[in-house]
């Protein structure tokens, strides 16, 4: 069989891709060259807006083939190294070895006199290497109580949800001895991959182009994040995609307590989930995502009580959502004073859910779970890049890659940092052009269904179409449905 050009350019493409990711994961030390970093991360993300480009002119049995060898891929790429840019896989570790140990992961933090006999050389190296300033700075190590270590915050008590302490727990079960970060890494590119199979079953189910499942698949984030880096959250994008795309009623209401259990912002999707239900309909789905969290917290609580809760409440007031080096709300921060920023972006974002809750399409609830996303993440603009995974999901499934701009922005805003000088001037700068890019999207999306041939009311002498009243019913085209229009310009 020929194998047609845009296949091969979109091979080419996807191999340049797999280079980019593993040379910007392969840079020594954690963060030590941002430049170089951003520099690669950036090659990587122009090489994946060409392949999911060009992908669209390929056959769609070998663009699956694609999506599926390219998202393989690229995950192996994330596997080629040691966590790059974030430290937060190595607590990830340290929970699972102390929830396999018989400790509640709540009671106790990592330099704790009673997990002593817990501590590895790979988590907790020679108190010698915390005063070596070039191993501090290229392995970001952490000091306290006298205690070296590589866990961010050592002194205090873990944050993540029960579901995400559950996948710790069960990777560090399943893991062979001294396998160190590998496990969780490979974990990670378990889930992107089951991820991006759920997408293309999805896509088929629902009647779309399953090549819309690259924009998952294939991008930069997902590597980087949820590979290399190991973060959670693509557990919880993984559980939310089955929830918006595979189920409905009281299963969709478990899969998304399940995430939300995991990461707690996949509640954002809940609105989209939620969209055109009648309430007893929408009682079936918030029933069941409330019982799901509540039975998943139940054993922590019994053998935690209150301290479940965690570092969560210090963490919120060290991100503070106020003033500083980083700021939340720094689009609204441009035209608003600090303190009636935050303020501005909870009603905003409480209007956006209504909006969809009202208006949102039942048939397509990632669109609404979409628009509920990326507006959070615009408005509070965090510098953690990971958050965006879910954008990222969100995005294949519903075809608006403008809101990719959303990932991008965290990326270079995470990445960035130092050698662009004033850090809040990226963060208005990333986030500010992501709000601009989506913007557009909208406006461009807006105006070609204007422009679209809409059909109208069959007549006498037969099936009809007018042109957004431009133009007079144009007769002797086939009929067609108003579905079946739909369904083909999706």
């Amino acid at each position: 069989m020929r194998i047609r050009i845009p296949t091969v350019v979109t091979a080419a493409l996807l191999a340049g891709l797999t280079a980019s990711v593993v040379t910007a994961v392969r840079t020594d030390g954690m963060l030590e060259d941002r430049g170089r970093i951003l520099l690669w991360n950036g090659i990587a993300w122009a090489l994946f807006a060409a392949a999911a480009r060009t992908v669209r002119k390929v056959p769609v049995r070998a663009a699956t083939a694609l999506v599926l060898t390219g998202g393989a891929a690229v995950a192996i790429a994330g596997l080629t190294a040691p966590p790059g840019t974030s430290t937060d896989m190595f607590r990830y570790a340290w929970d699972g070895k102390v929830q396999t140990a018989g400790f509640s992961p709540y009671d106790h933090p990592p330099v704790a006199p009673e997990l002593t006999r817990l501590r590895e050389t790979w988590l907790f190296p020679p108190q010698s290497a915390c005063q070596d300033p070039a191993l501090v700075e290229k392995l970001k190590l952490y000091v306290a109580d006298g205690v070296c270590t590589r866990i961010n915050r050592p002194a205090v008590h873990t944050i993540y949800p029960p579901v995400a302490e559950g996948w710790f727990a069960a990777v560090h079960e399943l893991s062979p001895d001294g396998s160190r970060h590998k496990a969780l890494q490979a974990g990670g590119a378990t889930l992107a991959m089951g991820t991006t199979v759920a997408l293309l079953v999805v896509l088929r189910r629902r009647g779309r182009d399953p090549r819309a499942a690259a924009l998952w698949a294939w991008c930069p984030a997902v590597p980087v994040e949820a590979v290399n880096n190991a973060h959670v959250d693509a557990l919880g994008v993984l559980l939310t995609v089955l929830a918006l795309g595979t189920a409905a009623g009281t299963r969709r209401g478990a899969l998304l307590g399940a995430a939300i259990a995991v990461k707690l912002y996949p509640v954002l999707a809940l609105p989209g989930a939620l969209s055109g239900l009648r309430p007893r309909q929408a009682v079936r789905v918030v029933l069941p995502a409330v019982a799901v969290i509540a039975f998943a917290y139940l054993p922590y609580v019994l053998a935690s009580g209150a301290g479940v809760l965690g570092y969560l409440p210090g963490y919120l007031h060290e991100e503070g959502y106020q003033s500083g080096n980083v700021r939340r709300f720094a689009l609204l921060r441009l035209v608003l004073p600090d303190p009636a920023a935050g303020p501005a972006a909870a009603v905003v974002l409480l209007l956006t859910a209504l909006y969809v809750l009202r208006h949102g399409d039942p048939a397509r609830p990632w669109s609404g779970a979409l628009l509920v996303t990326g507006t959070a993440l615009l408005l509070t603009s965090p510098a953690y890049s990971w958050y965006a995974l879910l954008v990222v999901a969100l995005v294949a499934l519903d075809g608006r890659w403008e809101w990719l701009a959303v990932p991008a922005a965290g990326a270079v805003l995470y990445i960035g940092g130092e050698p662009w000088g004033n850090h809040a001037s990226l963060q208005s700068l990333s986030y500010g052009a992501a709000a601009l890019a989506v913007l557009a999207g909208a406006a461009v999306r807006t105006r070609s269904a204007r422009k679209r041939p809409v059909p109208c009311e069959p007549g006498s002498g037969g099936c009809h179409w007018c042109d957004g009243g431009t133009r007079p019913p144009a007769p002797s085209r086939p009929c067609r449905t108003p579905a079946h229009d739909a369904a083909s310009t999706r």
